[in-house]
Parts: structure tokens; sequence; C-alpha cells
């Protein structure tokens, strides 16, 4: 996990860093889980979008999620960065699944 003193973090490329929502600490029917047991979260808040990426003929191909923008991202894709002394996620565009409205 990469470690940052702040939160200035701004992609490169067609890197999203996204803030996972928190995990469930309870199960539907009340049961305490630990954290070694809980499901790690696939759905967050876009925090910073990269200019995007180039295509092969050099055209910057423009970013598609916003800052703000809730998103399914997938399960074991990006890289886990400390920002603030929580977990953040920095991912590839490519890795996100879906937009959440």
């Amino acid at each position: 996990m990469t470690k940052t003193s702040g939160s200035k973090i701004k992609p490169l490329f067609d890197f999203v860093l996204i803030k996972p929502l928190t995990a469930e600490s309870k199960t539907a029917s009340g049961i305490l889980l630990p954290d070694s047991a809980k499901e790690k979260p696939q759905v967050g808040e876009v925090m910073a979008v990269g200019p995007g990426a180039h295509s092969p003929e050099g055209k910057l191909m423009p970013m598609i999620v916003k800052v703000g923008q809730k998103v399914m991202y997938k399960k074991w894709g990006g890289n886990e960065v400390k920002v603030s002394m929580e977990e953040w996620m920095l991912v590839e565009q490519k890795d996100i699944m879906a937009i959440v409205e």
C-alpha cells in the first residue's frame, strides 16, 4: 500500500482516485463482523481523475467518470493508497464497471 501525507493526489493518464464506501460491520441479523471477515467494498466516490489516456493515434481520450460520482469497480482492480489515514483506491478507468445513480 502506498502512503501519502496529504490528500493532494492528482492521478495521471486514465487513473481514478476512489474513496471506497465503508464496509458493513454488521450482518443483516445483527452479528458484528471482525475486520478480517468484512467484504471488500466495490463501490466508492470519485475523488480525482486523470486527464485521460492517449489512443494509438496520439489523440487524448477524455475521461468518462467525473469527480463526485459514485462508481462500482472491479473487486481486485487497482492499488490501495493511504490518504489522511484512510484507505482509498487508485484504479484505471477500464476497471470501473458502472456509475451508480
